[in-house]
Formats: C-alpha cells, structure tokens, sequence
C-alpha cells in the first residue's frame, strides 16, 4: 500500500505503484507516473510530463519535471524520463525536454546525483553516472555510462561526455571529453586515463593498455584529430580488447570538438 504523508497533494491522473513513498508537502502533478519501490522525501515538486521507474530514492526538496529554462519553451507537452535505481539527493533540479531537441530529457539506471546539481533540459544522461554536489549541466548535454564529474563543475550546452570519463571539481568543460579521460580545470584539460576506474570495473590488462594506447594518439603523438582516429580505427580492427571501437564511435560523433591538454 502506498505511503502518502496526509499533507501531500497527489493531483487527479497522477499514477503512482501501490508501494510508492510521499512524503511531507510533496506536490506530485497531474502527468506523473511512479514506479514501485521509489521514494519521494518531503517538500519535493514532481511535475510536468514525467515518468519515473522502480526504487529511485529522492530526497527532500527536489524539483523534477519543471519546465525548460530556455525562452523559446511554449508550453509544448515535452518530457522527462527516469529509470531505475536513481539516487537524487536534496536541491536537485531537473527539467523537461523542448520541441527543438528530441523533446524529453533522460535519466537512466543507477546514479548517483548529489545535492544541487542541475539536469536542464534535453539532457540524456546514460546510467551509473555520479555527478558530486553543485554539477551545473546546460541544455542537450550527453553524459555516458559510468562518467564521473567533480563538484562545483559546469559543463557547456551540447557537450558529450564518454563513458568512464572523471572530471575534477570545479570543472569548466566547453569541448566534449572522449571516454576513459581523466583531467580537471578551467577550461578543462585531459591529464591521462581513468585505469582506476575501468580496473574497478572489470576491465582487463590487455583493455588497461589499449586505453593507455588510444590516450597516446590521442594527445601524445601530435595528430589531429581525424589523423587520430585513423589510426585508432585500424587498432580496433587488429586487437581484440575492447576499448577502440568505443573511442572511434566516440570521435565519429563529436560535434564541438575534443578537448586537449
């Protein structure tokens, strides 16, 4: 049976699963679904056209499914999407999508949001991401799997940041970030490969070197950047660990340019 705070308001058509948690002076709009097993703290705003999966956890004072911080917006009925597993500490905000992207912003499975953070809108946010207190994320942003970013950080609308990439705190990204990166800074500057990370998660030796080998010509080797993935295409074609392919993709897709050290 659902758990409802006597001073929550649950507007008409809202649909929430039998076991879901509301607590104290939480407001969940009319266009909201809610998963089973998820919990909402007190004093949160769930709105707007959004849909939210099993065993998320949101903390107090969250707004979720606002409308997009962008003057075009026209009321159109653009959306948010949550999977499964999130944990969305207190103050986050997260907006809805607009008509001039995809028109839905997206959060997937297993992160780890701290307190503050900003998701506007149309951002697709992948899964087991964590992003510490104070992120600010602009509009269209991509974030992929496993991406770690520092507190206090700021990243630049229609950037993309690759899988298993690790910013410092109090970041300011402006380019996109190809997977397996580690640096920090103002603009942000690549210092290696995150091995800790990709070891934690089960990466093999002979992957540790490739990641170590694409780092190399990426930034070491003085190439630019389509010379780089010439080459790094031909590595995916002739090793059979796992990380090439992912970073030829990664480059193929880039829009703004990667960053450099």
């Amino acid at each position: 049976m659902a758990r409802i705070h006597k001073t929550a308001i649950i507007e008409d058509g809202a649909q929430l699963a039998d076991d879901v948690e509301v607590g104290a002076y939480s407001i969940i709009g009319p266009h909201v679904t809610i998963g089973a097993g998820t919990r909402v703290g007190p004093h949160c705003v769930i709105d707007g056209h959004t849909t939210i999966g099993a065993n998320n956890h949101f903390y107090r004072f969250c707004s979720i499914g606002g409308i997009p911080q962008d003057k075009k917006y026209a009321g159109e009925p653009t959306r948010l999407e949550i999977g499964d597993g999130n944990t969305v500490r207190e103050y986050v905000t997260i907006n809805t999508g607009t008509a001039q992207d995809v028109g839905v912003t997206r959060l997937g499975d297993d992160n780890w949001i701290m307190a503050y953070v900003h998701i506007a809108h149309d951002c697709q946010i992948a899964s087991h991401t964590i992003m510490a207190n104070g992120v600010q994320l602009a509009g269209h942003i991509h974030i992929d799997d496993w991406a770690v970013i520092g507190g206090l950080s700021a990243i630049h609308q229609f950037v993309r940041v690759g899988a298993h990439a690790m910013i410092g705190g109090t970041s300011s990204i402006r380019q996109d970030i190809p997977p397996f990166v580690i640096g920090a800074g103002d603009p942000f500057k690549p210092v290696g490969v995150n091995t800790e990370g990709l070891r934690r998660r089960g990466y093999s030796a002979e992957d540790l070197s490739q990641a170590k080998e694409l780092y190399r010509i990426l930034y070491r080797r003085g190439l630019s950047t389509d010379e780089a993935l010439e080459q790094i295409q031909q590595l995916a074609q002739s090793s059979s660990a796992q990380l090439a392919p992912v970073m030829s993709d990664f480059l193929q897709q880039a829009t703004r340019g990667i960053v450099r050290p």
